[in-house]
């Protein structure tokens, strides 16, 4: 699998919520019911957390 290009990163950020804590990422996996499928990561691109799937 290739390594996605700076471009390819900036919109998969884009498409993605942005929370402002690590804990409130998980907070909202927690609400949907998917907390033991995600975990929560600091986005290098915007500095907002997102969700990502284990």
């Amino acid at each position: 699998m290739k390594r996605p290009t700076p471009e390819e990163r900036k919109r998969m950020c884009t498409h993605k919520r942005r929370y402002r804590t690590g804990a409130d990422a998980l907070d909202a996996a927690r609400l949907a019911g998917t907390e033991r499928q995600r975990k929560a990561y600091l986005c290098p691109l915007c500095g907002k957390w997102h969700l990502a799937t284990r």
